[in-house]
């Protein structure tokens, strides 16, 4: 959640960015002072794990699962990606581009740039840029979604600015895979679940959320978010296990939907005893013989859950997380406040609020983090003779990278060693 462009929307608040990690297991909060992380692991207390106050304005700050590695983006230089590990202070590479970075997604093979007219996609254990893609649909926004699995690594991006078609790409072969029509309206919203086999859609009409089979396109859910009001969705969010599915937009109602198919939601049919319900029955009949659009009305789904908010109009963003072994909806908003909801897996119903945790007051003194100065060159690679450095041209459009494998750089642990130690030239 980029709140740069958002100068007064948080009511006084220091958040310029926040975002959760690929498993909701962490928070990473970007602010006019640096940014910090903060452990997900209970609901009464938010344990800050770490906290930069050597780089200002950070914009954007995205951490690889519970590993080191980051990524980050200040204001103070947005044409510019910093990879560091934080925990050993030190800078692992940058690469400058053609324009503002507008977001950067990451899984453990990948790590993407978004600018409003291209994506580049980077090897993450290299950085080598293995692929841009050029000439997208104006995308101001920088929306765009990264699956965060190994087997089904797809990119996906808006392939119009003007409906709601929705461009995905293989980003292990580096080909396109589809194109969905997902929409009549530009999209607004974008989300894979964690097996990277479904995608979540919203437009910027914002009353039907579509969930579509990946890479094959096909529409698998329909979900009505409402039909009194055209919203601004704000973000979308599956569950781990993929079951569940949340959508929050600008409105104080956050809602949460059930992905189960009717045969699994089949209960044997009852005649019914009172008006109400003949009357149900005699409309549900009748959408065979009714106008599609409204027959889709009666078929698309309901929300299993809601939230209600404290607050209406802040941007923000959700995930679904188990925490302490129960299912929990968290909030983070641009009002700088964190806030944590119960979910009744067999209920639903609407959601209790149990704890709410201010996001950019002051904690405790910050860990110092090694960082050079600003320079426009790429980095040197002292420890290895091979390593060289990547010029800007054309073709790739970034400056900076290493030419070795960064082998030793073990994304799936929490405690692993920077790979080399990095010095400007």
């Amino acid at each position: 959640m980029n709140l740069a462009s958002l100068s007064g929307d948080a009511g006084g608040s220091q958040l310029l960015f926040a975002n959760f990690n690929q498993d909701n297991t962490s928070l990473a909060v970007g602010t006019k002072s640096g940014y910090k992380f903060f452990s997900l692991s209970s609901v009464d207390k938010l344990e800050q794990i770490y906290e930069c106050t050597d780089t200002e304005d950070v914009c954007i700050v995205e951490r690889l699962f519970s590993s080191s590695l980051v990524a980050i983006v200040s204001l103070k230089a947005p044409r510019k990606l910093k990879v560091c590990h934080f925990k050993k202070g030190t800078e692992i590479c940058n690469y400058s581009y053609s324009n503002t970075i507008l977001a950067v997604k990451l899984n453990r093979q990948r790590l993407i740039v978004c600018l409003e007219e291209s994506l580049y996609i980077h090897n993450i254990r290299d950085m080598k840029v293995l692929h841009t893609i050029r000439e997208t649909p104006p995308n101001p926004s920088g929306l765009c979604a990264l699956s965060i699995s190994n087997d089904n690594c797809y990119l996906a991006y808006p392939g119009s600015a003007t409906i709601g078609e929705v461009q995905v790409f293989d980003t292990v072969n580096l080909r396109a895979a589809n194109m969905i029509p997902a929409h009549d309206s530009p999209l607004a919203a974008l989300a894979f679940d964690a097996s990277g086999t479904k995608l979540a859609t919203a437009s910027e009409k914002g009353t039907v959320i579509r969930v579509f089979s990946i890479p094959e396109g096909q529409k698998l859910f329909e979900f009505r978010r409402g039909v009194k009001r055209c919203v601004s969705i704000c973000s979308l969010a599956f569950s781990m296990e993929g079951l569940y599915l949340s959508a929050s937009s600008n409105t104080e109602t956050v809602h949460i939907f059930k992905l189960e198919t009717q045969k699994e939601k089949y209960v044997p049919a009852e005649e019914p005893t009172t008006w109400g319900g003949y009357l149900g029955k005699v409309l549900m009949a009748s959408t065979t013989y009714l106008p599609s659009q409204v027959t889709e009305m009666f078929t698309q789904g309901r929300a299993f859950a809601t939230v209600r908010l404290p607050f209406c109009g802040h941007k923000n963003i959700c995930a679904l997380a188990v925490i302490q072994k129960i299912p929990r909806l968290l909030v983070a908003a641009a009002d700088g406040y964190l806030y944590l909801y119960n979910l009744d897996p067999q209920e639903g119903g609407e959601c209790t609020l149990m704890k709410q945790h201010r996001l950019d007051s002051s904690a405790e003194p910050p860990n110092e983090i090694l960082e050079q100065g600003s320079h426009d060159r790429p980095l040197v690679a002292q420890t290895y003779s091979a390593a060289v450095t990547k010029g800007y041209c054309e073709e790739q459009g970034a400056v900076g990278g290493l030419e070795e494998d960064l082998n030793d750089l073990r994304l799936e642990e929490e405690n692993e060693q920077p790979p080399l130690i990095l010095e400007t030239d």
